[in-house]
C-alpha cells in the first residue's frame, strides 16, 4: 500500500485559479493580472494555481512576476505538464478559448522526458526554482476522443513515473492529474501513485459525478481533490455558459430550481456554489478564477458569508442534492 502519511496537499478553502490570467475569452492587461493576484494575498490567499496552456505562458509569466516578492515558503504553488511549448512568431493569437496569447504554439507530450522539460520551462517562465504540485493535464476522453485511454496509458508510463521520481527527489512536493473528467483520476488511483488531483466541473451544485464515485476512493488513499469551475464556467454566476459553450436548456433549469431555494432563503447563489465544494471533507480547496482584485475580494466574502441550515435541508428535501452530500452545516 502507498504511503499516505506523506500525502501533501495545497491550503484552503479558497484558492486562485488562474486560467483567466491568461486571457481566457478576453483580454485582461498586466496591471490588472497583477492586482487580482496581489489582491488574492491581500485576502490570505495562498494557494495558486496556473498552466502553460493558460495563455501559452502567459498566465505563468504573470503568476511569477506578482508572486516572487513574497517568501516561497509562504504559499503554494501547482502548475501542469503534457503540454509543451514552441515558439513561434507566426502561432495563432487565440489558443482555445484564450485570446491574445504569447507567440508559442503548443503540442501533446506525455512523455518521461516531455514531463521534466516541462517542468524546467515552467520554472523559467516563473522565475521560481521550485513548483509545489505538479498536475498532467487534460488526459481525459473530452481532449483526445475514443483513444483518451491509449493516451493514458503513455502518460502513467511516461509522465506518473517521471513525476513520481521528481517527488522522490524533493523537486516537487506532489503529483496528480488536472482534468474535468472522474474516469480519469479513478483509473490514476489504480495504476499509480498520486496525491491530489485538480477536478473542474465534476463537483458542484449542478454535478455530482464524484460524490459517490471518485471522492470514496480518494478518501480510502488519502488523496485529495481541488476543485475547479464550481460555477459551472459561469452558470452558477450568473452567466450563461455551462462546460464553456451555451447552456443546455436542462441544466438552466436545474440552475432556476437552485436559484428559488436561494431566493426563499436569503441566500447568494454564487456563496452556496463555493461553500457547497469545500465542505466535502476530501476537498483540500476550491479555485474559482478570477480577473480582477474585486473579484478575489468577492469570492472571498462569497465563502465567509453565512448560509441558514435551512437552505442546505431545502435543497435536500426537493431532491436537488443527495441526503448523503456533505453541506456545511454538518
Amino acid at each position: 500500500m502507498p504511503d499516505t502519511s506523506r500525502r501533501f496537499a495545497p491550503p484552503g478553502p479558497l484558492g486562485f485559479g488562474g486560467a483567466p490570467l491568461g486571457n481566457m475569452f478576453n483580454r485582461v492587461d498586466d496591471a490588472t493580472a497583477e492586482g487580482a493576484l496581489l489582491g488574492a494575498w491581500e485576502s490570505g490567499i495562498r494557494y495558486f494555481d496556473t498552466a502553460p496552456m493558460y495563455g501559452a505562458g502567459l498566465s505563468e509569466h504573470r503568476f511569477g512576476h506578482a508572486l516572487r516578492r513574497f517568501k516561497r515558503d509562504e504559499y503554494v504553488l501547482s502548475t501542469k505538464v503534457g503540454r509543451m511549448l514552441t515558439p513561434d512568431p507566426k502561432a495563432p493569437e487565440n489558443l482555445g478559448p484564450f485570446i491574445g496569447v504569447l507567440p508559442f504554439r503548443d503540442s501533446f507530450d506525455y512523455s518521461a522526458d516531455g514531463t521534466r522539460r516541462s517542468i524546467e520551462d515552467s520554472l523559467q517562465r516563473l522565475g521560481m526554482g521550485r513548483i509545489d504540485i505538479a498536475y498532467i493535464h487534460d488526459i481525459a476522453e473530452d481532449h483526445h476522443g475514443p483513444i483518451w485511454k491509449e493516451v493514458f496509458a503513455t502518460a502513467m508510463q511516461g509522465a506518473a513515473k517521471a513525476l513520481t521520481r521528481l517527488r522522490e527527489e524533493g523537486v516537487i512536493r506532489a503529483w496528480g492529474l488536472g482534468v474535468n473528467r472522474v474516469e480519469a483520476c479513478q483509473k490514476a488511483l489504480e495504476e499509480s501513485d498520486p496525491d491530489v488531483f485538480l477536478l473542474a466541473g465534476r463537483y458542484s451544485l449542478l454535478d455530482l459525478s464524484a460524490l459517490d464515485t471518485l471522492f470514496p476512493a480518494c478518501a480510502a488513499r488519502g488523496v485529495k481533490v481541488v476543485v475547479g469551475g464550481p460555477f459551472n464556467s459561469g452558470l452558477l454566476a450568473g452567466g450563461k455558459t455551462f462546460e464553456y459553450a451555451e447552456a443546455p436548456a436542462e441544466q438552466v433549469a436545474a440552475r432556476d430550481r437552485i436559484a428559488a431555494v436561494c431566493q426563499q432563503h436569503g441566500v447568494d447563489i454564487k456563496a452556496a456554489a463555493l461553500q457547497f465544494c469545500a465542505a466535502h471533507p476530501v476537498v483540500a480547496s476550491v479555485i474559482p478564477g478570477a480577473k480582477s482584485a474585486e473579484r478575489v475580494r468577492q469570492n472571498m466574502e462569497l465563502m465567509r458569508q453565512p448560509i441558514p441550515a435551512a437552505f442546505w435541508q431545502a435543497l435536500k428535501q426537493q431532491g436537488i442534492l443527495p441526503a448523503h452530500a456533505p453541506t456545511p452545516e454538518k
